[in-house]
């Protein structure tokens, strides 16, 4: 079908009965087997049977490597083995899920629905055994079965469904919700490829496919009974009702199937196992036997593919309007679908639709699924009945909202002609939300037309835009920042207007990283270290025991004992890092690491700058005084986005300057420069309990938290970094001694950035010696980087470099002094460690469920 408005007249419709819910099938869920008692005690006595003895795994192991993979001991290799591990370990899983979806259905909790595009999940199997508490038993059992664990475990692929922080904050916020036996879904895209897969070629970024279910994934439950019709394009008919009330359809345009795909999370010493439920886009006609008939073979699959493309790639190259209208088509096909599915669950109660926001509390993770909030709102008066003020009540009690920026050209806006193409009703919707919005605003406050316009959900730009950010916080009842300085800046900034009229409606909820993740799984020794230091201690889910290390940080057999382990990740991350790079670094030198996503305010340029500063000092030493240089490996990792042309430069020149400094024997170990291509989960769960020191740099006010800086903390790394995001806070718990801090204050950077642009603030000297080097040719043909160069010049440098630079290499001397007392930094990695507690997942998940969702634990028995 068409994806093209069709030409007025349009048909009317005959009827004025109101629409159902899209087609929403759920076979199992309609049809469903009602066993006696002594059928479910039946049931429940052959699920007990599938134990969790050694003999019982290795049963269930051997038979899903003969019946699910049908192979047989002469045709098993380590692939074969994890898959039939991993489906061993998942029938483990899915016991728990069901006995979990059971108790919750019984009990009618009010849930959590945690809306996110990315959920960056990483390896499960790992995880999944140290959740269940099987870890030990799994290694005996395939050990003896003639396959070594970590093997098995280095066979599973990441789960390619996010890029960055966003998604692993979705992750870890679904370890912890599990954990804490919150009933909550997680609902998001099942994405085909990925984001893409980088690979360096030349010193470039390139993009290829990530092929991540090329070959099946053990982890997910195709529900291909439960699939949602979700429309685009089309037309919207008015027409009346008996009584004369106006009633509005959504007809014609294309029509594409939403299939769910379930994700079992299983929570840490608790049998609650939650869910991410992904979905993935098929198109309602899958060939157009007719077409093919005819000989047009690209037609009779056209339809397919358009579908298909919706799910391939998260967040599609968006340069290009085709780009821009498929990321459109993607953020409602996933809000749609999801609604549908919250929708369904609610109506199996028989609740009246005013008890909906006390089942049913929906967290927007970022302005992606901001849709869902016109969404819902013409399910209730266009499907469901509902007058529009009883239906914007219902709504706005329902959902909160997570802001995840400060940048204001960060915020996500969508052309008010493109929405009318693509979503035409919702667009009708959307005028109405703002036009009664700014009806009280002008109540309030009357004749203050700046006001109106400044908070206006429709921008009056040419063409008009619709600003999501504006919709989702007159959308929700709760609007949180996710670090104190963020929420502090966006009340005085960007959403200051809002924060004046609705008082009481923003709050803080400082991000938090899961330390079963990133501690106890990616660093076991040391986990191991903790527990026996701490005795009968919890700490994994109870990170508050962590205090309990300082009392042995000036101890220095348990310093030893510390750095020692420090030292084998280090020598892990070498070996790992010269068979994917082709380097071979020093472990006894200083790991300097930057990895996240490359952007130009998280100013991974400046890091290479200084480290072409301090290539040129050490070429310029006598040999006498490079023997009392502190040796450095700075490890850089991170994609750029596909069309961010200056961050894919940053990357080429980290390469080229890597290029120039590796081969320079004269310099040898005092200075290596490694770029760990395709940044994922599992291998910065390689690098983080590696780090010595790490990265956190960005221009101060422009960093909404981080939370990787609360990953190297934890395990013990010490932070370089601004004063910025939750570096703020971590800097309140460890101490001024145990981190090193520089650069301009937030609150400068705007008078700052004013000086540089009108009074042409002198470039400092010895930045002007690095960009002399460069455009010397040393690195290669200087006009390679010439955006880059030219970005600090003239005005241009937005996230003011050349203003950090002198102060930013003054902290890096002080790193380099405080590294040579061996003794010194031992102490302060323990008490980095041991200040970690406020940086939990599972502090920030009890502040949400207190505050914003009014949720409760239901614990099974």
């Amino acid at each position: 079908m068409s994806g093209n408005t069709p030409e007025r007249p349009r048909p009317r419709r005959r009827s004025s009965t109101v629409l159902p819910l899209p087609v929403l099938h759920t076979k199992y869920e309609d049809h469903r087997k009602q066993f006696t008692d002594e059928e479910r005690k039946l049931w429940n006595e052959l699920m007990e049977k599938s134990g969790s003895d050694v003999a019982s795994i290795q049963t269930s192991i051997a038979r899903h490597m003969a019946t699910t993979l049908a192979r047989t001991p002469y045709n098993v290799d380590d692939f074969a083995g994890y898959l039939a591990t991993a489906f061993s370990v998942r029938d483990q899983l899915i016991k728990r899920w069901n006995e979990t979806q059971e108790y919750h259905t019984a009990h009618d909790p009010k849930r959590v629905y945690y809306l996110s595009m990315e959920f960056l999940i990483g390896r499960s199997l790992d995880n999944a055994l140290l959740a269940l508490g099987l870890k030990d038993k799994y290694n005996q059992g395939v050990k003896e079965l003639g396959f070594n664990m970590e093997d098995l475990i280095d066979e599973e692929k990441d789960a390619a469904l996010g890029n960055g922080g966003l998604g692993r904050l979705a992750a870890c916020y679904m370890d912890s919700l599990a954990t804490l036996d919150y009933p909550a879904w997680g609902y998001g895209i099942r994405y085909n490829y990925g984001m893409f897969q980088q690979k360096i070629v030349d010193g470039f970024q390139t993009e290829v496919p990530d092929y991540w279910l090329n070959f099946g994934n053990p982890w997910e439950l195709p529900r291909l009974d439960i699939s949602v019709e979700v429309r685009f394009y089309g037309y919207v008919d008015k027409n009346y009702d008996s009584q004369g009330k106006t009633k509005y359809t959504w007809e014609g345009g294309q029509m594409v199937e939403a299939v769910a795909y379930d994700v079992p999370i299983p929570g840490y010493d608790t049998k609650n196992c939650i869910n991410i439920r992904l979905w993935s886009s098929k198109p309602k006609k899958t060939f157009d036997l007719e077409s093919f008939n005819e000989g047009n073979y690209d037609k009779s699959v056209g339809e397919q593919k358009s579908a298909e493309n919706i799910t391939s790639v998260l967040y599609p190259n968006d340069n290009h309007m085709v780009g821009k209208e498929l990321r459109l088509k993607q953020e409602y096909f996933f809000v749609c679908a999801t609604l549908h599915d919250i929708i369904r669950r609610f109506k199996k109660t028989k609740r009246p639709w005013r008890e909906f926001p006390e089942q049913v509390a929906i967290q927007l993770n970022d302005t992606h699924p901001t849709l869902g909030i016109p969404e819902l709102q013409r399910v209730l008066i266009d499907e469901e009945g509902l007058e529009w003020d009883e239906a914007w009540d219902i709504v706005t009690r329902t959902y909160a909202f997570t802001n995840h920026t400060v940048l204001p050209e960060a915020m996500e806006k969508w052309s008010v002609p493109m929405l009318e193409h693509v979503l035409p009703r919702h667009m009708m919707i959307i005028y109405d939300i703002n036009l009664f919005f700014l009806q009280s605003v002008e109540q309030s406050k009357p004749g203050d037309r700046d006001l109106l316009s400044r908070i206006s959900i429709i921008e009056e730009s040419t063409p008009q835009d619709v600003r999501m950010a504006h919709l989702a916080i007159v959308g929700s009842h709760r609007v949180n920042g996710v670090a104190a300085l963020h929420s502090d800046l966006i009340q005085k900034t960007i959403f200051k207007d809002f924060v004046d009229f609705y008082p009481g409606k923003f709050e803080n909820k400082t991000n938090g990283v899961t330390p079963r993740r990133w501690l106890h799984q990616c660093n076991p020794v040391l986990s191991d270290l903790i527990t026996k230091k701490l005795g009968d201690s919890h700490w994994t889910t109870k990170l508050t025991d962590l205090a309990k290390l300082k009392q042995f940080a000036d101890d220095k057999a348990f310093q030893k004992e510390w750095m020692d382990i420090k030292k084998a990740n280090k020598a892990r991350l070498a070996k790992h890092i010269e068979e994917r790079c082709g380097v071979k670094v020093n472990p006894e030198a200083m790991f300097d690491v930057q990895v996240k996503r490359i952007h130009e305010y998280k100013r991974q340029y400046m890091n290479i700058l200084s480290v072409i500063y301090r290539y040129s000092s050490l070429k310029a030493m006598s040999k006498a005084e490079r023997e009392k240089q502190v040796p450095r490996v700075i490890i850089f990792g991170g994609k750029a986005a596909p069309g961010y042309y200056v961050a894919k430069l940053v990357i080429k020149l980290i390469n080229s300057v890597a290029d120039v400094v590796n081969a320079d024997q004269e310099i040898g170990d005092l200075l290596k420069i490694v770029f760990i291509p395709d940044y994922n989960v599992s291998i910065a769960e390689v690098i983080i309990p590696a780090s010595d020191i790490s990265q956190h740099i960005s221009t101060a006010g422009t960093e909404a938290s981080g939370t990787s800086n609360m990953k190297f903390v934890l395990n013990g790394g010490l932070i370089l970094g601004t004063v910025d995001g939750a570096n703020v806070e971590i800097n309140e718990e460890i101490g001024d001694e145990n981190i090193f801090t520089f650069g301009v204050l937030a609150h400068e950077v705007d008078d700052l950035r004013h000086a540089m642009r009108y009074r042409n603030m002198p470039m400092d000297p010895k930045l002007q010696k690095v960009l002399d080097i460069i455009y010397s040719g040393v690195f290669g043909d200087p006009n390679v980087f010439a955006p880059l160069l030219y970005s600090l010049q003239n005005g241009g440098d937005v996230y003011l470099v050349s203003v950090d630079f002198p102060k930013y290499l003054e902290a890096q001397a002080k790193v380099d002094e405080a590294y040579k007392d061996k003794e010194g930094w031992a102490k302060k990695s323990i008490m980095c460690t041991a200040g970690m507690a406020k940086f939990s997942s599972d502090r920030a998940i009890k502040e949400y469920a207190e505050s914003i969702w009014n949720i409760k634990p239901c614990r099974l028995p």
